[in-house]
């Protein structure tokens, strides 16, 4: 007769202390960093808006004696309105998966983190679609290889040879004037584009003198804020497995190769313009002020307890001329 082998033995048992699970963090994701959120009580609803060029119109005149001043009017438009669709999921916990769930797993917790963060990448790609791509901006500027039409273009960051910091000032100074005098102050990149900026030898040549020899030039966001002169830069880091369930993964940043330069009011303000703005409909039963609610709730008829998570929110732009989109910014 053998031995006993190590499987006679010992029972692989889960271990309490650790688990295998690959979740984003929530830095990853700026689609609710970008623009300021309006929570609202009405799923649908109008919003007032004002000519921007009401503001910046030299009207005053001279005035005789004994004669009235000039006077002027305005108008606000009241025809636009949001609409906060409803985006949900779902996830069943049945009763024998849960009777055999070892101590180690928290079924009701990890169902909980698996919906959040499908939420979060739902509100990621839904940031691009309405923001982050081409047709939506006051305008488009190509990353091209060669060849620089600088009215539209701009050499792609990855080339040694290209401008990045004078493309963003020339373009800064673009929607500063469109935008009726608002300075852009965000700067939104995808990952790929960060990372070319932070090996681009224009910028690190900016730098390098202050290092020493312990400690060498090193290029991060901070130092990016100061040579752009751009108040706020975010990063898309968050990827999206884009393959069916049960094909091999295939990770992308949701973010793209792009940028988008723009002004976003610090907060939602009647008389100054912004970009964009997220509207979240908070007005129904148990919705964060992000439009957000989980719910957990017995199907009987399934044996089953449901996880489930919904939002209700639009992203909308507000005022176009307010941004400059990068498409392709990088090679």
């Amino acid at each position: 007769m053998g031995q006993p082998t190590t499987s006679d033995v010992h029972v692989n048992a889960p271990l309490t202390m650790i688990s295998v699970a690959f979740l984003q963090d929530q830095s990853n994701f700026i689609a609710d960093q970008v623009f300021p959120n309006i929570p609202v009580s009405k799923q649908t609803d109008r919003y007032w808006t004002y000519d921007r060029g009401m503001f910046n119109r030299d009207e005053m005149k001279e005035r005789a004696p004994g004669t009235e001043s000039e006077g002027i009017d305005y108008t606000i438009d009241s025809t636009p309105t949001y609409y906060c669709p409803v985006y949900a999921l779902h996830y069943d916990i049945d009763d024998q998966t849960r009777a055999n769930a070892d101590s180690a797993i928290d079924l009701d917790r990890d169902a909980t983190e698996l919906l959040t963060r499908k939420a979060w990448i739902r509100r990621e790609k839904l940031f691009v679609t309405k923001f982050f791509t081409t047709g939506k901006w006051g305008k488009d500027v190509a990353g091209v290889p060669n060849g620089v039409d600088l009215a539209t273009e701009v050499l792609q960051w990855s080339d040694p040879n290209s401008t990045p910091i004078e493309d963003v000032r020339r373009w800064k100074t673009y929607v500063m004037e469109l935008c009726g005098g608002f300075e852009p102050n965000t700067l939104v990149l995808g990952q790929r584009s960060l990372d070319a900026l932070l090996d681009h030898p224009d910028i690190i040549d900016r730098v390098k003198y202050g290092q020493t020899a312990g400690r060498p030039a090193m290029i991060d966001v901070s130092e990016l804020v100061a040579l752009f002169k751009v108040p706020r830069i975010l990063v898309m880091k968050a990827v999206e497995n884009t393959a069916a369930e049960g094909a091999t993964n295939v990770h992308s940043f949701i973010g793209g190769k792009h940028a988008l330069l723009v002004y976003a009011a610090p907060r939602p303000s009647m008389l100054a313009p912004s970009g964009g703005y997220t509207f979240s409909w908070s007005g129904w039963f148990g919705a964060s002020g992000q439009g957000h609610r989980i719910k957990r709730f017995r199907e009987e008829k399934l044996e089953s307890d449901r996880i489930e998570i919904q939002m209700a929110m639009e992203q909308k732009i507000i005022a176009p001329e307010c941004g400059v989109f990068f498409n392709g910014v990088v090679a």
